[in-house]
């Protein structure tokens, strides 16, 4: 063989086989890559919610929500879980189920509320011995919540009243007066109120609904984002039913609450305590002597939420869980044996579930890694002998059914409806300390995968909203997918959060903004002193509350290479006079910006007032629809940076509510995100928007 020849081919197939090293090695990335979480993943995800334990004790029913991208909903459905097998059955096919699924008291039929034809929400009862839903309510106005009479002979619900219907020119007479309204409302707000209808299924002859109450007051509304309204509840005897009266149906109105017990026969009713405001979540006890319920402690708003009780007749009112526990409670519900209540709170990076006996010491249930749901309230229920459903998730695995047969037994989970997610890879959490004007403070940090300590990392905060929510070690899918670009997340718990006690929940009264800063800036100077952040490469982020703090930490510390603002507050003004929260922002910032030299403070604690020191390139994102924080906080932003030449761009998304609840629009707001960092601070894995609408000319509509 001629020797150029031969060494010809010897370099073809060395080449080759270099070429197919080098495809396989770059290929390696890309297939780890897959592996990682993206904001797909928000399309992906099964929410579950409200957990009901059959009287039996052998069942949970509750509510499972699927993504349907068709038409960019979630389609809910009840679905039955038996405890013994795990097996599974969905009760609901076709109808768009609202939840609140709740059984009657002997187990054969379970009440919940869905849509009727008219799409106006209504309750369904379903057989439990076979047979399709049967409508019972056909309210005027759309139903909220139901409560059974304990014989099972009747529901209890509240519904919406109907404003009256104008002909002629008074169609036209529209005009509403303004009280402590958000600046987003079409017209007066109906109240909420409570009926009582036969519980019968007999679909050619229901029975009438009766109403119980009415008047210009109101059954609390929620106002989303927020805890449910205050469930009504009966006595054991079926004889009265427990509620909370608000002044009005405003959200401004909202601390004007007292908590009432009524007479079911002749709807008369009177307060327990006497008190006026800030009374909420009123639960009988089992041997109807009792009631727990919420209140701030000591009457002030800006304080936790502590669990009471006092008797039915009024007497006896005290503080279970202020001194012992001293967290802010969001859930209580009373053992079977009526001497105890077991009460959840977030603590620390988790979230607590405490056994409180009315006389005695308070003792923390085991669970582990595991962390109960706590978005606006603690996803739990207690089954006739102290069994323990929750919703919940660890670090590893995103929310699923728990059960656990007894308060001492460890929970056992029961389901996997987000199991197409435990294959992809994870970065791993840590909940780490630090001093912040002499107190401890606490907070995650979540490293990427194949984390080398070795190594320098962007760092991005992810800052918690509320103020008074907190950060915790458990499964977050956008800390996944950020921590997938090959950057460090840390999540801090400023000064205000609700995990450390009362002392901490309300050192953020009138300090909105400087103290919470220094709080989370000295947690980021622990972290560069342990070598692994990349100090050139360092991004804030946030939505709600943890938008202001994202505004506020830009214009106070220049160390940032770009930031993301989701529905931030930025200025306490446009707050005070346009949200849904309203007058209640006072009990934030202080009294109000309008009366004596006040408004010198309320300036103080608005980001808005310091933008011009903003040089961070800033993504700004909101809800033109949003009533919590109202979409004029990010135009004035945008105006601010625009003005001062800061690289910014801002996306509104055109619907209600404080965040996209779509799996469409939730995925888009994520990709922006990582985009908008990793232009800034580099990435291992893209993202990019190909949207029609990106590459619209400027100025277009």
């Amino acid at each position: 063989m001629n020797p150029h020849v031969f060494r010809t081919r010897l370099l073809l197939r060395a080449t080759t086989a270099f070429a197919c090293l080098l495809v396989c090695f770059l290929a390696l990335p890309a297939q780890a890559a897959a592996k990682r979480f993206t904001p797909d993943v928000f399309v992906k995800l099964t929410r579950i919610s409200d957990p009901q334990i059959s009287p039996d004790g052998k069942s949970i029913v509750l509510v499972v929500g699927h993504p349907n991208l068709k038409i960019d909903k979630y389609d809910s459905d009840l679905v039955l879980v038996d405890i013994a097998t795990h097996e599974q059955r969905v009760l609901t096919h076709g109808r768009r189920v609202g939840g609140y699924p709740r059984w009657s008291p002997t187990g054969d039929r379970l009440a919940y509320i869905a849509e009727d034809a008219d799409k106006k929400a209504q309750i369904f009862v379903l057989p439990m011995n076979g047979g399709d839903s049967v409508q019972l309510t056909h309210a005027a106005g759309a139903v909220s919540q139901l409560a059974w009479k304990p014989d099972g002979t009747a529901i209890a619900f509240a519904a919406t009243d109907e404003l009256p219907k104008r002909e002629g020119e008074a169609e036209f007479l529209d005009a509403f007066e303004v009280s402590a309204n958000d600046s987003l409302v079409h017209g007066p707000s109906p109240s909420t109120h409570i009926w009582l209808i036969p519980a019968q299924l007999n679909p050619a002859s229901p029975g009438d609904a009766r109403r119980l109450t009415s008047g210009t007051w109101s059954l609390p509304v929620t106002f989303p984002p927020g805890t449910p309204s205050s469930p009504i509840n009966w006595t054991p005897d079926g004889k009265q039913i427990a509620f909370v009266k608000a002044e009005t149906p405003l959200s401004g109105d909202a601390e004007h609450t007292q908590m009432e017990l009524m007479d079911a026969a002749t709807g008369e009713f009177h307060p327990i305590t006497g008190r006026k405001t800030l009374e909420a979540y009123p639960t009988i006890s089992p041997d109807g002597q009792k009631v727990s319920y919420w209140y701030n402690t000591d009457g002030k708003p800006w304080n936790i939420n502590e669990v009471r009780v006092v008797s039915t007749a009024g007497q006896g009112d005290r503080s279970l869980t202020a001194t012992e526990i001293d967290r802010n409670m969001m859930r209580s519900l009373w053992t079977a044996d009526s001497k105890a209540v077991l009460v959840g709170a977030n603590d620390g990076t988790t979230v607590g579930l405490w056994v409180k006996p009315l006389d005695g010491t308070p003792r923390r249930l085991r669970l582990g890694n595991l962390t109960p749901m706590n978005g606006y309230w603690v996803e739990i229920n207690l089954g006739p002998q102290n069994q323990l459903a929750l919703i919940g998730s660890t670090p590893e695995r995103a929310p699923e059914l728990y059960y656990a047969p007894t308060l001492d037994s460890a929970p056992v989970r029961l389901t996997d409806f987000n199991a197409a997610l435990d294959d992809l890879e994870r970065g791993k959490s840590e909940t780490v300390t630090w001093t912040s004007d002499k107190k401890e403070l606490d907070g995650v940090v979540t490293y990427p995968p194949g984390y080398d300590s070795k190594q320098k990392y962007p760092l991005v905060l992810y800052v918690h909203g509320g103020p008074n929510s907190a950060s915790k070690e458990t499964f977050n899918p956008m800390v996944q997918c950020l921590v997938a670009q090959r950057w460090v997340v840390f999540e801090p718990n400023y000064r205000g959060s609700d995990n450390m006690g009362n002392a901490f929940y309300s050192w953020i009264y009138k300090d909105a903004g400087a103290g919470p800063g220094r709080d989370v800036m000295a947690g980021v100077e622990m972290l560069e002193k342990r070598g692994f952040v990349d100090t050139s490469k360092m991004a804030v982020s946030g939505w709600s509350y943890g938008g202001y703090m994202t505004t506020w930490l830009l214009g106070h510390y220049d160390v940032w290479k770009a930031a993301v603002a989701g529905a931030s507050v930025t200025d306490w003004f446009t707050m005070y006079t346009t949200s849904d929260n309203s007058v209640t922002v006072r009990d934030q910032v202080g009294d109000s910006p309008y009366l004596d030299d006040n408004d010198k403070s309320w300036r103080d604690q608005s980001p808005i007032t310091f933008a011009k020191n903003i040089k961070a390139p800033t993504l700004i994102l909101h809800d033109t629809g949003d009533t919590r924080v109202p979409i004029a906080n990010s135009y004035e932003l945008f105006r601010a940076l625009l003005d001062n030449g800061v690289t910014t761009k801002f996306f509104a998304y055109p619907i209600g509510g404080h965040s996209p609840a779509d799996p469409i629009r939730a995925r888009d707001v994520r990709k922006r995100w990582i985009d908008w960092l990793a232009q800034y601070l580099g990435t291992t894995m893209g993202t990019a928007h190909t949207e029609q609408a990106d590459r619209r000319p400027a100025g277009t509509r």
